[in-house]
């Protein structure tokens, strides 16, 4: 309500509660977005680990479904701690994004994708994890190098 104070102390009272009911609905309406977003990605996410063999109830454990994500993008579990990079000002946040978009593009290569799909699992991502799991892409693991 602070943030509203120099708004409301214009407004009578029908005014400022009209003003606050205003506010209240835009944020509900941002949460319900959100968390319909949410559950739009656990479901492909899950779809996505159940085609490359992994349990897809693990998209609900949270730090685990970064390690079977990891796993399937053919990477060790140790690199689960690479987020903690974040923790650094601008060069770590830069260095998440890039973790973010490398095991991204692991896991579109692992299922026969491109750079495009990685593009679009990174900035799109609930749609294109629900591509990636109901669609027709088969997970092939890691292919040999063609000659």
């Amino acid at each position: 309500m602070q943030l509203l104070t120099p708004i409301l102390a214009q407004a009578s009272g029908n005014q400022e509660a009209a003003i606050a009911a205003g506010v209240m609905a835009f944020l509900a309406a941002f949460a319900m977005a959100f968390i319909v977003i949410g559950i739009v990605c656990l479901i492909g996410m899950w779809k996505v680990l159940e085609k490359a063999g992994q349990p897809g109830w693990a998209v609900l454990i949270p730090i685990y479904n970064v390690i079977v994500l990891l796993r399937v993008a053919g990477l060790a579990w140790y690199w689960v701690f690479a987020p903690l990079v974040a923790i650094i000002p601008i060069l770590g946040w830069i260095a998440y994004i890039v973790w973010i978009v490398w095991v991204h593009h692991r896991i579109s290569t692992r299922f026969g994708q491109g750079v495009g799909f990685t593009i679009g699992l990174t900035l799109l991502g609930p749609i294109f994890w629900l591509i990636l799991g109901f669609g027709s892409a088969k997970y092939v693991g890691e292919q040999p190098a063609q000659a």
